[in-house]
């Protein structure tokens, strides 16, 4: 018999029907193998453009704090600042602002803040200088001749450098702090023409050490309180005034309970929206960009506003009853040399001068 009938070397090589079997067969296989790649790959991509959806459609809310009242310029500034992130970022960043300490009071927020919480508080400098102590000098008696050169001083690397230790080390992150809301002048129940008739005062201020060492230069004895607290504690007699500026003390209605405004602008307060670090590391890159550029974008405003209105909210509280008196500064500013000795700010604010005079 053949070797073909018999078998003999069938292992070796199979008739061509066999063979043309097993080849349709690995052709079959490996075409399905090719499929099943593409469709991991297809599969892979969907996930991919899924996730990458789900990304840019998370959503942000961010409660801003503010202890003082919808009267004043400082909260519209606000409200422009939340109505401008909210369309930069087609409505990904929902900001919504609070007055009156409605949240509650500016240390309780930073606590917050810190923790964590999609919070932004109000604040200023001097409180901000609690923890990084140059800051404090932004605050500083007759630092700035106007409100108009604190930008120079922002622009400087040497603030820069405030705000990445307070970033670095403690955890803030300063989205603006160019929100002028005024100069602070006394309110008191008794006149004073001098810093020798503020002997004896008890004037409510901050609790910052900047707030407290220039009033104190000045001649009163400054008393940390709440500023929700102020008026019923001038009225109570716990305090004999305060400092404030025009938009904020009408507001308040300081007026009715310390009717003698002297204007001393002793300080040009500088306010500014604040953020947690760990919050702020959340947001998408270009997010952040936002909240830094229309926060400043909205303390320019504010400034503008404020110092067009400032004089308005003056003469509103005299026509309530109020009286103005100016006063002659030369006392004033010699007398304010001596917190800059306490504070430590000496050679700081040569610093600062020459940044301020530089063209």
């Amino acid at each position: 018999p053949s070797k073909e009938h018999s078998g003999g070397d069938m292992g070796q090589r199979a008739p061509r029907h066999i063979s043309g079997l097993i080849l349709a067969n690995q052709r079959e296989k490996y075409m399905n193998r090719i499929i099943r790649q593409v469709g991991y790959i297809a599969a892979a991509s969907s996930l991919a453009a899924l996730l990458a959806t789900a990304a840019t459609a998370q959503t942000y809310d961010l409660r801003v704090s503010t202890v003082i009242s919808e009267e004043d310029p400082l909260f519209e500034g606000y409200q422009r600042f939340a109505d401008a992130v909210g369309e930069r970022t087609g409505g990904d960043i929902k900001v919504e602002v609070f007055p009156n300490a409605q949240l509650g009071q500016d240390e309780d927020l930073m606590e917050q803040a810190l923790l964590g919480a999609n919070v932004a508080f109000n604040t200023d400098a001097g409180r901000l200088g609690q923890r990084v102590p140059e800051f404090g000098i932004v605050l500083a008696p007759y630092v700035f001749d106007s409100p108009k050169q604190a930008p120079k001083l922002y622009e400087s690397d040497l603030y820069k450098g405030w705000l990445k230790q307070l970033e670095d080390d403690h955890g803030l992150v300063v989205l603006a702090l160019n929100y002028y809301v005024g100069a602070r002048n006394f309110m008191t129940k008794t006149p004073i023409k001098s810093p020798a008739d503020l002997n004896g005062l008890k004037i409510r201020t901050p609790g910052a050490p900047v707030w407290q060492e220039t009033i104190r230069a000045l001649g009163a004895t400054p008393v940390a309180l709440p500023w929700i607290e102020t008026y019923p504690a001038i009225q109570q007699g716990v305090v004999d005034g305060a400092e404030a500026q025009a938009t904020g003390a009408y507001s308040s209605k300081l007026h009715e309970v310390a009717p003698i405004i002297t204007r001393t602008g002793h300080i040009l307060l500088m306010n500014g929206p604040v953020v947690g670090a760990s919050w702020f590391s959340t947001l998408p890159e270009e997010y952040q960009t936002i909240l830094r550029e229309e926060a400043a974008k909205a303390g320019v405003w504010t400034t503008e506003q404020v110092i067009a209105l400032e004089g308005s909210f003056q003469q509103k509280m005299i026509d309530e009853g109020a009286t103005v008196n100016d006063v002659d500064l030369a006392p004033f500013r010699d007398a304010a040399k001596s917190a800059f000795v306490v504070l430590g700010f000496e050679d700081l604010k040569v610093q600062v001068d020459e940044i301020l005079s530089a063209q």
